[in-house]
């Protein structure tokens, strides 16, 4: 039986393919130049990061059950296609009942003093409330909600603030970062959307429990999440599944469940465990979804390096009708920016820096905290520049932008070391002779 190649892109390739040819010569890529198999979601987003397109030797898809349906799947489904991709659904535009307009209620400064707490509060609820899990015991969910509803009151007040803090916290562990970091994500885009406090509190509250199912997985599948193979995978997908049955009789309401039982449902019914789509998932999971997402493809982890935000952003803008509703999309990525707060960036000047926020009429051109002068030397005393306010009265050939997102770790770039209030090093003589 003959090989027989198919073009596809990239965000469409499914574990167990065989990638034999690339839409760039295989040299500007870190791939091994003889082909080989897709093995989890990671190798799909590193791809991703290189390629759009990429040609797929059928007859060499693993030879297992799960990857022969799937690889039907993708070839044979009917319907619209957007770039010989997975099926687009497209639904009428999002409606949000009466929806609330937030305005800014406090400067940065200021909610990123009051709120510095809280998140270190948060990991350690979540620390205890795994732990009780772990050991079968009933469940307390009252300061899991209280410091939900802190979080909630913070995102109004100043969204950004917030996402800040939990971008640029060193946490103990992966799970409860990604838990946190998702929360964050999902309520300042429900802010963006106009959600009432009460939504935004079932939404906040229902992404902190989602990963609440995985304290009941082996460690070592949760280290090497993104790396596993079917029957791994099999055993992973039941997460959803086993946090559900742990928050049953909790006393929770049926929109926070609702979260925790649609987070990985996917628009074009391609996620799991029901395989729902469309309006059939909640819109809360919808959200939640997206964020959880998201912050997948941005986080840091030991098995995988990280996708830079504005990689992650496009990713996400070229799954829109697919994977997630097009309106959603669109509202998430308006409500972070081109360039998330907390990402690492590189100006036009040279001066390399970590975003603190944005605004919406301006998203190419947000507040930075540039910590390196133009040769990358460490400054002194970080400084933070508006981009906006900065080139308002100056030509373009005078203009200071944004030249690219930076990763995650990149030389010289921890936002953790100062203190953005300030923008003054935590670790400066001043502050130590002071001290």
């Amino acid at each position: 039986m003959g090989v027989q190649q198919k073009k596809i892109a990239v965000h469409d390739l499914e574990v167990g393919m065989f990638v034999s040819d690339l839409d760039r010569p295989w040299h500007q890529t870190p791939f091994p130049i003889q082909g080989f198999h897709i093995r989890s979601q990671d190798d799909v987003r590193a791809l991703a990061s290189h390629c759009k397109w990429v040609m797929v030797d059928v007859a060499e898809v693993r030879a297992t059950e799960e990857s022969t349906v799937k690889s039907q799947l993708v070839f044979g489904r009917n319907g619209k296609r957007r770039g010989q991709g997975r099926e687009v659904l497209q639904l009428p535009p999002l409606s949000i009942r009466e929806p609330v307009h937030y305005e800014n209620e406090t400067p940065f400064k200021k909610e990123v003093k009051t709120s510095r707490r809280l998140l270190a509060d948060a990991e350690i609820a979540l620390h205890r409330l795994f732990e009780t899990v772990q050991r079968g015991e009933a469940v307390e969910l009252k300061p899991i909600a209280e410091l939900t509803s802190k979080m909630v009151s913070s995102v109004v007040r100043q969204p950004d603030a917030l996402l800040w803090l939990s971008r640029t916290r060193q946490h103990d562990d992966y799970l409860y970062r990604h838990a946190l970091n998702a929360s964050v994500w999902a309520l300042v885009c429900g802010r963006h959307l106009g959600l009432n406090e009460g939504l935004l509190n079932h939404l906040g509250l229902g992404c902190l429990l989602s990963q609440v199912g995985k304290s009941a997985l082996p460690r070592d599948l949760l280290r090497r999440e993104g790396q596993l193979n079917a029957e791994e995978f099999a055993q992973y997908r039941e997460y959803v599944a086993k946090g559900s049955a742990m928050l049953a009789d909790s006393g929770l309401s049926r929109a926070v469940l609702s979260v925790v039982q649609g987070h990985r449902e996917r628009h074009n019914g391609s996620g799991f465990p029901e395989g729902i789509r469309g309006d059939r998932i909640p819109l809360l999971a919808k959200v939640a979804g997206i964020a959880e997402f998201f912050e997948s493809l941005i986080g840091p982890r030991e098995s995988a390096l990280p996708m830079t935000p504005d990689k992650a952003v496009s990713l996400l803008y070229e799954m829109r009708n697919i994977e997630f509703q097009e309106d959603l999309v669109e509202s998430f990525i308006q409500a972070i920016g081109i360039y998330p707060t907390g990402s690492l960036v590189e100006l036009t000047d040279g001066q390399r820096g970590v975003v603190v926020s944005h605004s919406p009429e301006r998203r190419l051109w947000p507040r930075v905290m540039v910590m390196t002068d133009s040769n990358q030397l460490p400054m002194k005393t970080a400084k933070i520049v508006d981009l906006a306010k900065f080139n308002e009265s100056r030509d373009a050939s005078e203009s200071v932008a944004i030249r690219e997102c930076l990763p995650h770790g990149a030389e010289g770039l921890d936002p953790s070391q100062y203190d953005v209030t300030g923008a003054e090093s935590r670790w400066s003589l001043g502050r130590l002779v002071s001290g």
